[in-house]
C-alpha cells in the first residue's frame, strides 16, 4: 500500500507554515496534482504541457511493480524540461541525411499474419514519430510482401536500393533474394522474426533478432549451471509426447553430468512417496519440467502444494519456459510462491508506466488496443525501430548492433557477429524472476 500520498501533503503543510515562500526558479515542481477519476498519465502530462517521462522522473514510486494511478492522489507536477533554440538542436545533431528505411512484410488484413505485421508496423511508425520530434530525420517506405510474394519483384521498384536498412522478410523462402540484394547494394537487413536457414552465417548484411533454438537453449544453460549451481536439479517428465522441451532438458542432463553434478528424474504421476524421493532436503531445489504446456503445468504444481504440505521445509524453485508467460494471469500466485524463473527474449510489463502510456498513444493513434499476443507486435516493433533508427543515424554504415538498448519496452537487443564473415545475431536475453516477495524482476543477459 503506498503511504507516498498523504505523506506529501504533511511535507506541503509543513512547507507551507514554518517555510518562506520559495520564487519560482527555487521550487522544484509546478504544483501538486489532485488525480480525477479516469485520468491518465498521459492525460496529466498533456494536461501541463510535460512528457510523461517527466511526470514519472518527478514522481518515481510510478515505477514500482504494481503501482495505479488512483483518484485522489497528490502527484507533483514537474517544469517542463528547458527548450533548446535552433542554434543548440543544430549543434547537437549529428544526422547529417534521413535514414532511409524500407519495410518488406505482409501488411494486410486478409491473415493473422498481416494482421501482426501491421501492428508490427504501427510500432515502428510510432518509433519514428517519437524520433522525429526528437531531430532524427527519417524516409519510410513500405511493401505489402505476402507469402506468395516473389520478392524479386519488390526489388526492382523504385527505391528499394536506396533504402539504408530494410525491415524483413517474415518468410524463410525470401531470405535468400533479399539478403543478396541487402549485400549488394550495402543495405542493412533486420529479420525481425524467427526464420529457418543459416543466412546469416554467410551474409554480412544481416541482423538475425530471434536465435536458433539450439543457440538460445545453450545460453540459457550456461547461465541456469551460474545461477543454480548450489541448488539441486529435479527434472519431471510430463509424459507429453508432443512436446519439443526434452531436447533442452537432455541439453541441461547432459551439461550437469559435464560438471559433475547430480539431479534426479521423477515422474508427474508418481506416488506421493516417489516423488518426494526425487528433492533435497538440504539444498534449495529447481524443478524443471519437460513441456512447456498449460495442463501438465497445473499438474506438476498441484504435486508442489502436495509436498510442501507435507515437508514445509522444502526450498523449491520453478524454472520454466517462454509460453509461461501467457499463462501467468492465471499463475501468478504460484508463480510467486515457488520462486518462478522464467527464460525469454522479451517482457511484456502492463504495469510499468511507459508501457501503459505507449498503450494509450497506440489507441489515440490508431483508434483500437494491441492486439492480445505475446510479445506484443507494436511494443516490438517500437523497439525495433529505436534501436536501429538511432544506431544506423549515429554509426552509419559501421552500424554493427553492439550497444544496448536498455531503455526498450519489450525487447533488448544487443547482437555479436555470426562467424568471421557472417552477419549479427542478437545473444540478448533474460530471466523473468516471480520473487516470492510478490514482485516482478528481469535478470537480463
Amino acid at each position: 500500500m503506498y503511504m507516498i500520498p498523504f505523506l506529501r501533503l504533511v511535507v506541503l503543510f509543513m512547507v507551507l507554515c514554518f517555510c518562506a515562500p520559495m520564487s519560482s526558479q527555487d521550487k522544484k515542481w509546478q504544483e501538486m496534482h489532485k488525480v480525477k477519476r479516469k485520468e491518465t498519465l498521459f492525460g496529466i502530462s498533456k494536461k501541463y504541457g510535460i512528457t510523461v517521462d517527466e511526470l514519472v522522473k518527478a514522481n518515481p514510486e510510478m515505477n514500482h511493480p504494481g503501482y495505479e494511478l488512483k483518484k485522489g492522489d497528490y502527484i507533483y507536477i514537474p517544469f517542463p524540461s528547458p527548450k533548446k533554440s535552433p542554434e543548440q538542436s543544430k549543434a547537437s545533431t549529428v544526422y547529417h541525411r534521413p535514414v532511409k528505411v524500407g519495410v518488406m512484410l505482409p501488411l494486410h488484413d486478409v491473415d493473422g499474419d498481416g494482421r501482426r505485421m501491421v501492428e508490427y508496423y504501427r510500432g515502428m511508425l510510432m518509433a519514428f514519430g517519437k524520433l522525429k520530434q526528437e531531430g532524427y530525420s527519417i524516409d519510410v517506405k513500405a511493401w505489402n510482401v505476402n507469402i506468395d510474394a516473389d520478392i524479386n519483384t519488390f526489388l526492382v521498384q523504385n527505391g528499394a536500393d536506396k533504402c539504408d536498412v530494410i525491415f524483413g522478410p517474415l518468410y524463410t523462402k525470401q531470405v535468400g533474394p533479399l539478403a543478396d540484394f541487402a549485400r549488394k547494394n550495402n543495405i542493412k537487413l533486420v529479420i525481425p522474426f524467427s526464420i529457418s536457414g543459416d543466412d546469416v552465417d554467410t551474409c554480412p548484411n544481416i541482423f538475425q533478432i530471434y536465435q536458433s533454438p539450439e543457440d538460445l537453449n545453450n545460453d540459457i544453460i550456461q547461465q541456469f549451471s551460474a545461477r543454480f549451481k548450489n541448488y539441486h536439479v529435479v527434472v519431471v517428465d510430463c509424459n507429453d509426447r508432443t512436446s519439443t522441451k526434452g531436447v533442452f532438458t537432455s541439453a541441461l542432463r547432459s551439461s550437469l553430468e559435464r560438471e559433475g553434478r547430480i539431479y534426479n528424474i521423477t515422474n508427474v504421476n508418481s506416488s506421493a512417496e516417489m516423488f518426494a524421493k526425487a528433492f533435497s532436503n538440504t539444498q534449495p531445489n529447481v524443478v524443471i519440467l519437460n513441456t512447456g504446456r498449460s495442463p501438465e503445468l497445473t499438474a506438476v504444481i498441484k504435486k508442489l502444494d502436495a509436498l510442501k504440505a507435507q515437508i514445509p521445509s522444502l526450498a523449491i524453485s520453478l524454472f520454466g519456459y517462454t509460453e509461461w508467460l501467457m499463462y501467468a494471469k492465471y499463475n501468478q500466485q504460484k508463480f510467486f510462491e515457488y520462486d518462478t524463473y522464467i527464460p525469454t527474449y522479451f517482457y511484456y510489463n502492463p504495469q510499468i508506466n511507459k508501457t501503459r502510456a505507449f498503450q494509450t498513444e497506440y489507441k489515440k493513434w490508431f483508434n483500437s488496443d494491441m492486439m492480445d499476443y505475446i510479445p506484443r507486435f507494436a511494443l516490438t516493433g517500437y523497439d525495433h525501430g529505436m534501436y536501429f533508427i538511432k544506431g544506423i543515424s549515429k554509426d552509419g554504415a559501421n552500424f554493427n548492433g553492439s550497444q544496448e538498448n536498455s531503455e526498450a519496452l519489450q525487447t533488448r537487443m544487443h547482437f555479436v557477429r555470426s562467424g568471421i564473415a557472417g552477419g549479427y545475431r542478437n545473444k540478448s536475453f533474460m530471466f523473468v524472476h516471480y520473487n516470492p516477495n510478490r514482485t516482478i524482476s528481469t535478470i537480463n543477459f
